[in-house]
């Protein structure tokens, strides 16, 4: 089990698990984790951890066929900038290595936005904390077990 599991197992959220063999060689983990579960890549979020102008981080999840705006998280934080957080920054604040970054069960809550497409589904997936593990879940559950909110991202 990884954190993001034992979480929604804690919380009583209805989830489902999906496992499949991660290639090494893959060059994108989102599209890679579409691919193999046979899901539609706008189902499928990954999970961007950006430094604010403030000096804060927090989360963006959007589909793994997008990009985030920079611009978009700025405003959605309340902040004037977004970019890209340093890699062992982000690995020393979530517990979870690039790849397997889960939104959920982070070692330290960050500030958490979903892009509003996700409201377009019924369940999407994001990782579960490890490459190879998604998380299947409402985007309301997902929104509620990272006290996050709605906005567009994209």
């Amino acid at each position: 089990m990884t954190p993001a599991i034992d979480l929604a197992r804690k919380q009583r959220i209805s989830h489902h698990v999906h496992a499949y063999e991660h290639d090494p060689a893959s060059e994108s983990y989102g599209l890679e984790a579409a691919e193999k579960l046979g899901v539609t890549p706008e189902r499928v979020f990954k999970t961007l951890v950006v430094s604010l102008d403030n000096g804060k981080l927090a989360v963006g999840l959007v589909p793994v066929c997008a990009l985030l705006n920079m611009k978009q998280i700025a405003k959605a934080a309340r902040a004037k900038k977004a970019a890209m957080a340093d890699k062992a920054l982000v690995e020393r604040s979530t517990g979870y290595v690039l790849g397997g970054v889960s939104p959920l069960g982070q070692k330290k809550r960050l500030p958490t936005y979903i892009d509003d497409s996700a409201l377009g589904f019924p369940t999407l997936f994001v990782s579960a904390g490890r490459r190879g593990l998604e998380i299947e879940l409402t985007p309301q559950d997902l929104c509620a077990l990272t006290q996050g909110s709605f906005a567009p991202l994209t």
